[in-house]
């Protein structure tokens, strides 16, 4: 399934080819460094789930997502031990993670959920150890935990913009932590002061520092032009090697009869293209429709023409060469289709109260609508416009409105391209601004474009810029399989990730009901049982050591886990964006953790009320043996879905899984 992404962009960092993903880099980069250093030569196509791997060595891609998978066992594990100072509790959690289908399934493929984990896991138990060396700050174990915590901060978001949510959940812990500190009157001003510079320098400056390097190795490695160039500014393609714009030589003034390509302003905002298709019926005018797309094609070429006369005899190679003024009357005539681009006071197909653009005319010959008053921005009248420096805007002469690029994504009509509309709010943005970048004209003379190398800081803050609108520009396509939040804690619906006849070998995501199920359970249990315990404790009710310290435990420690589930899971109910399955697995790491805080602490009270020892104990080991056992047994029947099902489908009684498709919803 995602194998097709992750692993492909593994194969551009092997090859040094540049592309463009929603996510940070550094999840590609160790799977390409993992692929590197394993043998893997980067020439697999990854076109389609199912493909063959044949000659080509992915196990070490795989098997690094693997180990990283793995490792949260040991950091769950480590967690739970450190929170609750129980080790059965910390052995149930570690058990759950062991035998749950989903984990297992999501750890070994070439995935970024693995590696996210990971490093979430690993800042979690970093954030529990230094806190737990609080008693004795900046000894040595306080500033390696400190400093572990913001490498693995670093990490998370590095890999997916999700790890902000375990930012936020070190954040809150360190507020609480430097107020508790504020209050300690033992303590001095000067050594508190040392308290908050340790905390931003491990956990705001070294973190920033790392995140700021993995664009520095990012950019360094992919210097080769690839699918991602169009998605960045004209300067910012000038430096990747074989990119039409590295190296080249163009003319630098625009003249009439000139071939150029427009791109928009705006961060991700595309190129000016037209195609034959046409505006659907009900929306606008049935012309010519015209959009901006993010890739080069043919179809974005245009010819600069005179308002008033053709530009046939400018073709001629001994006429005398025209320049392109500010303040000059032009028509654009589109390369491929010969139509003019034109507006009218028809509404535009997404945007409110915008003006529609379309392709116009016959041959070049259209009507007023297709006049266009080009203007450079800060420049007087006269003055002549540079290619890729000028900021250039369109006025339509007729309308007044300016031709601009909306960001909005077309329906399927419009092949999901980027909507150009008029506006008539003259209001300067980057929306309404537009450069020439290629530009073909054999009568003038070219100049160099070294000239136009951006800075890291202006690289680094357009790849976010277009991050974040490829984020926000992830619709769900027509028949796509995907899944709302509240799906998710009750195991609703899996994710095929291969296969799909009786001859194929079928992998499917699905988590380990009787585990997902239990910890839906137990949150519910733990609010009952934390809401219990501090009515107990306000009430004043003397309680023994052992009953203080496990409220402590189900107060505190699952306090913390529960915050970790809440930061990880809600915010999904607000995006706007496409959802999986898989986004709730970082939850599902929290979930379980207090799923074995909440069991061993409920059997604890339980066993506290039996006397004699002997007995509690018997209860105690007899609920902890039979959960165990539980897990172990689901495990063993739900196992196929990770490892792999051959042969009839589960609605086949002959099949290993008839009787298993406990809820219609799952498609296995």
């Amino acid at each position: 399934w995602d194998e097709t992404h992750f692993g492909k962009m593994g194969s551009y960092y092997i090859n040094r080819t540049f592309f463009f993903d929603v996510h940070p880099p550094l999840g590609k980069m160790l799977i390409g460094l993992a692929g590197y250093l394993s043998g893997y030569d980067g020439t697999f196509p990854f076109q389609k789930p199912g493909d063959r791997y044949e000659q080509h060595n992915y196990m070490g891609m795989r098997g690094f997502c693997a180990f990283l998978g793995s490792c949260l066992v040991p950091f769950a594990y480590l967690t739970v031990l450190e929170l609750s100072k129980s080790l059965p509790a910390a052995l149930l959690t570690a058990f759950i993670l062991i035998f749950d289908t989903g984990c297992i399934t999501l750890s070994q493929y070439i995935l970024l959920d693995p590696i996210l984990m990971f490093f979430l896991m690993g800042a979690v138990l970093s954030m529990v150890k230094y806190n737990s060396c609080a008693d004795r700050p900046f000894s040595a174990s306080w500033w390696i935990w400190l400093s572990l915590t913001g490498v693995n901060l670093a990490g998370a978001m590095g890999v997916k913009f999700v790890g902000l949510f375990v930012v936020l959940l070190v954040g809150l812990n360190t507020i609480y932590d430097l107020w508790d500190l504020l209050g300690n009157l033992s303590l001095s001003l000067v050594v508190f002061g040392k308290h908050l510079l340790a905390r931003v320098l491990c956990l705001i400056l070294l973190p920033l520092a790392l995140y700021t390097a993995m664009f520095a190795v990012h950019f360094t490695v992919l210097n080769k032009s690839g699918p991602g160039d169009g998605f960045f500014s004209s300067a910012f393609q000038s430096q990747l090697i074989g990119n039409n714009l590295h190296n080249v030589s163009i003319p630098e003034y625009l003249a009439y009869g000139s071939v150029v390509t427009m791109k928009n302003l705006r961060m991700a905002g595309g190129y000016l293209h037209s195609h034959w298709h046409l505006y659907p019926e009900g929306i606008g005018a049935r012309q010519q429709q015209v959009t901006a797309y993010l890739h080069k094609d043919l179809n974005n070429l245009w010819i600069i023409k005179k308002h008033d006369s053709d530009t046939a005899d400018l073709s001629d190679p001994s006429s005398p060469v025209e320049f392109v003024r500010h303040g000059d009357i032009i028509r654009l005539e589109h390369k491929e289709t010969s139509r003019n681009l034109h507006s009218h006071q028809h509404e535009a197909p997404l945007t409110r109260k915008h003006f529609q653009v379309t392709g116009y005319g016959i041959n070049g010959t259209g009507d007023s609508n297709d006049f266009w008053r080009i203007e450079v921005v800060g420049r007087k009248a006269g003055k002549l416009v540079k290619v890729l420096r000028s900021q250039v805007r369109l006025t339509h002469v007729a309308t007044g409105c300016i031709l601009g690029s909306s960001g909005k994504t077309l329906p399927k009509w419009g092949w999901e391209q980027v909507e150009v509309t008029c506006t008539p709010y003259l209001k300067e943005t980057p929306n309404s601004l537009w450069n020439f970048e290629d530009h073909i004209n054999p009568k003038l003379p070219n100049i160099s474009l070294d000239v136009l190398k951006p800075s890291f800081a202006e690289i680094l803050l357009e790849s976010h810029m277009v991050m974040i609108r490829g984020n926000s520009g992830l619709k769900p396509k027509d028949n796509e399989v995907t899944s709302k939040p509240w799906h998710w804690p009750i195991n609703y619906q899996g994710l095929r990730f291969s296969g799909v006849n009786e001859t194929d070998y079928r992998v499917y995501l699905l988590g380990n009901p009787v585990i997902w199920w239990l910890n839906l359970v137990t949150l519910g249990l733990y609010l009952l049982i934390a809401a219990s315990t501090a009515v107990t404790l306000k009430r004043g009710v003397q309680l023994t050591s052992e009953l203080k310290e496990l409220s402590r435990v189900i107060l505190h420690g699952g306090g913390q886990v529960l915050l970790g589930w809440l930061l990880h899971y809600f915010p999904f109910f607000m995006m706007g964006r496409v959802l999986y399955f898989h986004h709730y697995f970082p939850a599902m790491l929290f979930s379980s953790m207090l799923t074995g805080i909440t069991w061993d602490t409920l059997l604890k009270f339980c066993a506290a009320f039996l006397s004699p020892s002997t007995t509690a104990r018997k209860v105690y080991r007899a609920g902890f043996l039979a959960l165990v056992l539980l897990i172990i047994y689901s495990f063993y029947l739900f196992h196929p879905l990770s490892y792999g099902m051959i042969g009839p489908m589960a609605s086949d009684p002959s099949s290993p899984m008839a009787g298993l498709r406990w809820m219609d919803s799952w498609e296995f």
